[in-house]
């Protein structure tokens, strides 16, 4: 697919409604194209992004739905020529399709992706955070790049930007190994934390993934990583390009004045230190290494500013830093456009307020997301009770890392677990919410803590307890990688009704 072939072409996406099919949906259409395509009915968020890129979707699954005039067909990977209906009219139809190029979503990504200056983020937590951040970043210091995120972006008005310049930055996948139909000039890779257990078997097939796609980063390329990832330390030897690292000192032994204490330990190329919050900001200071001999010498940066919250926000910070200056952004407005980001939707998003309840949404899924989310939450909110709705994403990942869900909500003041959000590419059962409830008081009654835990089976049922249940200054966090969003939009839509209802 040259830059030349992507406009004024008819294509048709099978399986729209996916968060990564819709950014490059409105990534084709924005370039000229004419874009349309089919899912299920259900409402997502990616609905929005759609509806305001004027972006025709049909539902539900039908062969009709096709245009007679096309030139291109992507589909989703959750989808195949056995178990789609538009997928198999396809293959049964060969001699009216003949003319049409049919990808799968990571084939077309890739296929745009490596005709650009290509910037990839991975990794398995933060890339969507960091992809925004980094594009928003570049596209306000005038670099115009490409900019593809897995989720709707606020600031971009939708999931992509568009722009003129030679840049490409785009969020890429490790499931079902998406990376291997990439050809990155520029590699940005947060962490390598085991997921996706339905897909790898093994943490070590997980991590060979992203060593694979390392090794294809050219000389004169470029791999950000983070230092203190033990999972990176061993893959990092395969880039051919220039590595650099950052990370994040924390305690009262380094002082904001001691720069000669920083230089001694400067390990990584880029170290934020001196951290503090304010107002509900975080500042933070940082210096990189120097040009001096052995590289121990270190250059001061100055204090940063952020809006998001939480000790992992400053680490993607400090990747959006040193890839911006390895673009040769001017540092000062690395400064000013990274103090203005506001983050992307599902990602630690305030939804509004319930009777004085703050409603907070996140996409986390895995042990690790939910312990930085609620850690950087309570931070953030340190007199609110914190009332947390876990939905569980996928019976394989809830089975295989089931003991360390158990002890991740511990900073949750209250644990309500819905019902399991299955995926229908995996088999059913094996483990069940109510378990995972049960099993979370056996950890809680073994060290001391104090929590209510509810298994709630549905969201139907979660609503009508909650509006009994919350209170003005309570927190309430929704979190999971499914659609448990809804329950905050019914408890809106409710109130809203409620006009008479006081507030409190």
């Amino acid at each position: 697919m040259s830059k030349k072939k992507e406009k004024n072409k008819n294509i048709y996406f099978v399986g729209l409604k996916g968060v990564g099919l819709t950014m490059l949906a409105q990534f084709l259409a924005s370039r000229g194209n004419k874009v349309s395509g089919s899912d299920i009915k259900d409402v997502f968020l990616t609905d929005k992004v759609l509806r305001d890129a004027k972006i025709k979707v049909f539902s539900p699954f039908d062969a009709r739905n096709i245009p007679d005039k096309l030139d291109r067909l992507i589909y989703s990977t959750a989808y195949n020529f056995q178990n789609n209906p538009e997928l198999a009219f396809v293959k049964n139809n060969p001699a009216r399709f003949k003319n049409v190029r049919v990808l799968s979503y990571p084939e077309a990504l890739g296929e745009i992706f490596n005709q650009y200056y290509g910037l990839a983020v991975c990794g398995s937590h933060g890339k969507t955070t960091v992809t925004a951040w980094l594009g928003y970043v570049l596209w306000c210091a005038g670099k115009k790049p490409n900019v593809l995120v897995g989720s709707r972006v606020p600031q971009f008005k939708g999931s992509s930007l568009v722009g003129q310049a030679k840049y490409f930055v785009a969020e890429v996948d490790e499931y079902q190994n998406k990376l291997k139909y990439f050809q990155p000039r520029g590699v940005v890779l947060n962490n390598i934390d085991y997921d996706h257990p339905d897909y790898f078997k093994t943490p070590a097939a997980y991590t060979k993934v992203f060593a694979d796609f390392v090794k294809k980063i050219p000389a004169r390329g470029f791999l950000v990583v983070s230092r203190r990832d033990q999972e990176i330390r061993k893959i990092k030897r395969h880039n051919r390009g220039r590595t650099i690292s950052y990370d994040l000192v924390t305690g009262a032994s380094i002082a904001a004045n001691k720069m000669s204490v920083i230089t001694e330990i400067l390990a990584a190329d880029y170290l934020a230190y001196d951290w503090q919050k304010e107002n509900g900001r975080q500042f933070f200071r940082v210096v990189c290494r120097g040009e001096g001999k052995g590289g121990r010498s270190a250059k001061y940066l100055g204090r940063f500013e952020i809006a998001l919250w939480g000790e992992h926000n400053i680490l993607n910070a400090l990747a959006v830093i040193a890839t911006a200056r390895e673009l040769q952004v001017p540092l000062s407005a690395i400064k000013k456009h990274l103090a203005a980001f506001r983050g992307t939707e599902r990602r630690a998003q305030i939804l509004g307020k319930y009777r004085g309840t703050l409603l907070i949404d996140d996409y986390a899924h895995h042990p690790t997301e939910i312990r930085e989310t609620l850690k950087g939450l309570r931070d953030r909110y340190p007199d609110r009770k914190i009332l947390t709705v876990f939905h569980p994403h996928t019976f394989t990942r809830t089975k295989a890392f089931f003991a360390d869900f158990a002890r991740s909500f511990i900073i949750s003041d209250e644990l309500i677990i819905l019902d399991i959000y299955g995926s229908a590419r995996e088999k059913q059962g094996g483990t069940s919410s109510r378990q995972l409830a049960a099993a979370v008081r056996v950890h809680n009654r073994n060290h001391g803590i104090v929590q209510t835990v509810k298994h709630i089976p549905s969201m139907t049922a979660a609503v009508k307890y909650l509006k009994n249940k919350l209170g003005n200054g309570d927190l309430l966090l929704l979190m999971g990688a499914g659609d448990v969003f809804r329950v905050g939009d019914r408890l809106l839509s409710s109130y809203a009704r409620n006009k008479k209802q006081p507030t409190r």
